[in-house]
């Protein structure tokens, strides 16, 4: 009794269930509840399904989006996707919101979130092809409850594209570069997520995106894929998502290791069908408990220029020739 009563008190997040099996093992089971969104692809969705059982979480919500009628065979991947949510075989309360049209990647995840979050408080966040390491989910909680209510913090983030970053020093960081392949957030920072959002118009919201990026180059990097967001050029809630975290100054914590895999990149995905070697299936690393706190709560610049010349710089002539050159002769 004394040994549950302990580790409730340092992890309120989690339940700890004391049992004698036959491995004499400490069961936990997660009360931070996780949203799983899915879509058509069950070998992912089983995948991250998996992953998700391990941490045993005590309420699972689950997003799911309609087949599109001009796709043959795609209602028989959702169905077969959507079955792999019956296989919950733990204490759970399991809650599903399933769509019977296709509402697109953008209206459904975010009308999806909407959902879990008038429900909850916070959650944990993961899509079917975002694998997680297992300590993942403790970290997520872990950051959760320890900034629940400091609003400098919008989101808590699984993937760290430099795969390590300063671990010696503390298990994470901050950046203006928040990633949604595995995270987690709270109600309090969502209900500034505005789908149909027309403030990038507006001079002054702008130059406050300005003002937190800090960069020239990396703000007109920026301004181009907003412009496309906000123009309805590509079907994307995730940079919304990132215009209202920066509109508000709100932060990502960034782990030191990676904790997220996307194995995602295939002709199924939704936006990730090209494959990418600075992303794509970036190993995964255990993260080390106990946390060792970061109590500088301020974007790491360094790393965010990094993330900035590998990921959103816009290529320079010779390598777009080159890259159409290679195109022509791959068809």
């Amino acid at each position: 009794m004394g040994l549950k009563r302990l580790f409730s008190q340092k992890f309120s997040n989690y339940n700890f269930i004391i049992g004698i099996p036959s491995k004499f093992e400490l069961i936990i089971s997660m009360k931070t509840p996780i949203a799983f969104i899915i879509f058509k692809r069950p070998d992912t969705t089983e995948k991250v399904f998996e992953a998700i059982r391990q941490a045993k979480p005590s309420k699972l919500f689950v997003i799911a989006d309609g087949p599109r009628k001009d796709k043959p065979g795609e209602a028989e991947k959702c169905a077969a996707s959507r079955a792999i949510i019956d296989r919950v075989d733990w204490n759970c309360e399991v809650k599903k919101n399933y769509s019977d049209t296709n509402l697109g990647c953008k209206k459904r995840v975010s009308s999806g979130l909407d959902w879990v979050f008038s429900m909850v408080e916070e959650a944990i966040i993961l899509e079917d092809d975002c694998l997680p390491h297992p300590t993942f989910f403790r970290f997520c909680a872990e950051l959760l409850e320890k900034y629940r209510e400091d609003y400098r913090i919008a989101s808590i983030c699984g993937t760290n594209v430099q795969k390590q970053w300063q671990s010696q020093i503390a298990s994470y960081h901050f950046s203006i570069y928040g990633s949604v392949w595995g995270w987690a957030t709270w109600k309090r920072a969502w209900k500034y997520y505005d789908l149909n959002t027309s403030e990038w118009s507006k001079s002054e919201f702008k130059n406050a995106i300005k003002y937190a990026i800090c960069s020239e180059k990396q703000y007109e990097a920026r301004k181009k894929r907003f412009d496309k967001a906000f123009s309805d050029q590509v079907n994307s809630w995730a940079a919304k998502w990132l215009f209202a975290c920066l509109l508000n100054s709100g932060l990502s914590v960034v782990p030191a290791v990676n904790l997220i895999s996307n194995i995602g990149f295939t002709e199924e995905a939704t936006h990730t069908t090209k494959s990418n070697n600075e992303v794509e299936n970036i190993t995964l690393s255990e993260m080390v408990f106990p946390l060792k706190e970061n109590n500088l709560v301020v974007p790491d610049r360094t790393y965010d220029n990094w993330v900035y010349e590998k990921l959103y710089k816009p290529p320079s002539l010779g390598k777009r020739i080159s890259s159409k050159i290679i195109s022509i002769f791959q068809k």
